[in-house]
């Protein structure tokens, strides 16, 4: 977990400066007394994509297409704001991280006999299950 005042780690090559995110503190809402109500623990973060310097175009545009304009991150979970500050900043990094990957497109495959072999047997037994529920024909 880095400091709250270091440069945010995305990944190898993607290092985003403190001065380019937007920190916030505000009380934290809920039952605690005197420290909830008085403690600035609430840590709120922000990240402007369209104006972030260290995204190259084609990322910026990924970032953009999956998260929108903005990043936002809230965290109150905990008693300490820097400890929240610490989560919003893992948090804001793992989504990041997440929209930059690039997803894989699925390459339709054609089920294997065994498996085809298995749909059927179920079918099969399912459909016994329902003729054994039958009522007896008068034929007997």
């Amino acid at each position: 977990m880095a400091a709250p005042d270091e440069p945010l780690v995305v990944r190898t090559g993607v290092v985003i400066p403190t001065r380019e995110m937007d920190e916030r503190f505000s009380p934290s809402g809920g039952p605690g007394g005197q420290h909830a109500n008085r403690a600035h623990t609430r840590v709120e973060l922000r990240l402007d994509l369209t104006t972030c310097s260290v995204f190259t175009e084609h990322q910026r545009a990924r970032l953009v297409e999956r998260l929108g304009d903005e990043v936002r991150v809230v965290v109150d979970e905990e008693r300490s704001q820097l400890r929240n500050r610490a989560i919003a900043r893992d948090r804001l990094a793992a989504r990041l991280r997440m929209a930059l990957t690039p997803q894989r497109t699925r390459t339709a495959t054609r089920p294997t006999k065994g498996s085809r072999q298995r749909r059927l047997e179920g079918k099969r037994q399912r459909s016994q299950v329902k003729r054994d529920r039958r009522r007896p024909s008068s034929e007997d």
